[in-house]
């Protein structure tokens, strides 16, 4: 019998504050929905600091199988002037979850950048914490680490 290997450890990166509108509906079919959420700025604090620059949005498929498809896709600006592109999947199965009734889900974030000081962005993988309420969605990011 062999032995479970290590779990990877978690270490915590920043936070991403996006301040949302309202959904849109985009589309209703066989007992599902899409809506878009537009992203219409927001902050980012910890190792990278920032603003979360308005025109990104969230894209939320409503499954008839009851689980939820989150993609957001939107871009910060560093306090340093860099850009950061963001692509953020979130996907929540039915019972996966217990607090995603109350807006909290996990997620893959997957970030783009030509500035040479952050590239480790670029090279490492990610997993967010997020939490959904009205107004805005906070996404606490944490760095697997090996």
């Amino acid at each position: 019998m062999t032995s479970a290997p290590a779990l990877p450890e978690l270490a915590y990166a920043f936070t991403i504050v996006a301040e949302v509108d309202p959904g849109l509906p985009i589309e209703r079919r066989a007992g599902e929905s899409l809506e878009i959420i537009p992203i219409t700025g927001g902050s980012v604090s910890g190792r990278i600091s920032g603003t979360v620059q308005p025109g990104g949005a969230d894209w939320c498929l409503y499954r008839n199988d009851g689980a939820l498809n989150v993609e957001a896709r939107y871009w910060i600006r560093t306090d340093d002037g860099d850009v950061v592109d963001v692509v953020n999947l979130g996907r929540i199965a039915p019972g996966s979850a217990p607090d995603a009734a109350d807006g909290l889900f996990m997620s893959t974030p997957q970030f783009r950048t030509t500035a040479p000081g952050l590239q480790w962005l670029t090279q490492r993988v990610f997993v967010g914490r997020a939490e959904a309420f009205g107004t805005h969605t906070t996404i606490d990011v944490f760095e697997v680490v090996a």
